[in-house]
């Protein structure tokens, strides 16, 4: 048996007490959840006009009360959404980072849910020993744009101690107001987190901040990590090994580090990558059976029979994944053979659309990546890089452009078409061949560097077998391949 599977076998049993109490509404959670997920907010590019309508209805509701507790720098309303009369208050905020929205969808299904007359038992016992306070999308400003940052330029996320925006202000008060027991701080990190030592991707990782240097454990602290390892357990049902933790360093200008200081236990969760979930819908799906899972194991006191041993044998995040990762190709260069591997990430454009982007990739790294994992790996043993020619006819329209059969002509070496009448505004093609203007001139010689956009050919016993378009792997044999879209090239 594999270390990885003892470790979460241990893991599972140690904490069997409280899971064994709570791992039927677990199971119910999982497998009900089309019951509850809020069907409007279906792409990760949520802005906060999809979420006023949502807001409202439910301050329409007698069961929730909804108030306007602030506003952001460019005037957009942040409302804090209650239920629950119990004496123990839970908080949770989401979207501080106006790029990772996957626990605002979360937020809104755990609302739905509460708002449906299943699980009653359970949510009677929710309710009468909590109150839940849920405060999504805390910068509209950054959502708007799909930017990290407020419209003041700064992250959020450090303004505890300053407090020099209005995000951080309302934070604070609506934390003081309720004195609230339990914080959960909802984010999204990066898809290239991995759970340390493996090729499994972080896909939701968890900490227990630090409130001094000397990362002390409180009781406040210590509940805080014995309900992530309750959590724990249950993502290793549905995602096994792909959980993380983060270091816990104490960083003194962190809202997280702060609200633990404040004697609120904080619990940190982020949303991070999962195979071929592009739109994280499963990892949202994940938030909310572990949350609401979470929150019945805090109503009923099962998560203080948990050991905090638990919590540091949570593997740490660990940041060595590719999107794609090529190993042990040969890659000729003035006139000698090298081989190397190659890591190349896909990485996204927002277009300023409704939950619309592109991908435009590069080469992140080349060379020995062999402590480096790949969503999607290929062993280029005996395949030699080719450089990609330009289609020997130019051709007057975009609509002549769709109409070409792609396959067939990048299977004869071509990897980019002219095109002598573009639209200004044109910045990608949906099929597997990039465009370039009429005055596109190819380089002299073909290399291979980190930054460059990854286009090319994989050949092997003097055949082209695989195509990387836009970083994007096609088998020329098949057609197979994850391609999403191709770049226009414009001087």
């Amino acid at each position: 048996m594999k270390p990885l599977t003892i470790t979460i076998l241990v893991i599972l049993t140690l904490v069997s007490g409280a899971y064994s109490q709570n791992k039927d509404i677990t199971t119910s959670l999982y497998g009900t959840y089309n019951d509850y997920r809020e069907s409007s907010l279906d792409k990760r590019r949520i802005k906060h006009a999809q979420l006023s309508p949502l807001l409202k209805a439910f301050s329409a509701n007698n069961k929730f009360k909804v108030k306007k507790v602030g506003q952001s720098i460019e005037g957009r309303s942040i409302s804090l959404v209650s239920i629950g009369t119990g004496p123990v208050n839970v908080f949770l905020w989401s979207q501080m980072h106006g790029d990772e929205p996957t626990a605002t969808q979360a937020i809104f299904d755990i609302l739905n849910f509460f708002n449906h007359h299943s699980f009653q038992k359970e949510k009677e016992e929710i309710l009468d020993n909590l109150s839940l306070h849920f405060l999504p999308m805390l910068n509209p400003d950054g959502a708007e744009v799909f930017a990290r940052r407020n419209a003041l330029g700064i992250d959020i996320n450090r303004d505890a101690l300053q407090l020099q925006s209005p995000e951080g202000q309302l934070l604070k008060r609506v934390r003081d107001s309720l004195k609230a027991d339990f914080g959960f701080n909802l984010h999204d990190q990066s898809t290239y987190y991995n759970a340390e030592r493996t090729a499994k991707p972080a896909t939701i990782s968890y900490l227990a901040p630090a409130y001094n240097y000397e990362k002390e454990i409180n009781e406040v602290r210590s509940n805080a990590m014995k309900v992530i390892v309750y959590m724990n357990a249950i993502i290793q049902k549905y995602a096994p090994g792909q959980v993380g933790r983060y270091n816990d360093d104490f960083e003194p200008r962190a809202f997280g580090d702060n609200i633990q200081k404040w004697g609120t236990s904080a619990i940190l969760i982020e949303s991070g990558g999962n195979y071929d979930d592009i739109e994280k819908q499963e990892i949202r799906k994940l938030n909310y059976v572990s949350i609401l899972s979470a929150i019945y194991a805090i109503a009923n006191n099962s998560y203080h029979t948990i050991s905090i041993d638990e919590y540091e044998k949570i593997p740490e995040n660990d940041r060595k994944l590719f999107d794609l990762k090529i190993v042990n190709v040969t890659y000729p260069l003035l006139g000698k053979k090298y081989q190397l591997d190659l890591g190349i990430n896909h990485s996204e454009v927002d277009t300023g659309r409704k939950g619309n982007f592109y991908y435009s990739s590069k080469i992140i790294d080349q060379g020995d990546l062999s402590t480096f994992y790949g969503y999607r790996t290929l062993d280029a043993t005996g395949y030699t890089v080719r450089d990609g020619k330009v289609y020997p006819r130019s051709l007057d329209t975009l609509e002549e452009f769709n109409n070409l059969n792609p396959l067939e002509i990048v299977k004869e070496g071509y990897l980019y078409v002219a095109v002598k009448n573009l639209p200004a505004t044109l910045k990608i093609t949906n099929l597997p061949l990039n465009i370039v203007t009429t005055t596109y001139t190819p380089a002299k010689s073909f290399r291979l560097n980190p930054g460059k956009t990854p286009n090319f050919f994989l050949e092997k016993d003097g055949k082209l077998k695989y195509a990387v378009v836009n970083g994007f792997l096609i088998d020329l044999e098949t057609g197979d391949g994850f391609f999403k879209n191709a770049l226009v090239l414009k001087p």
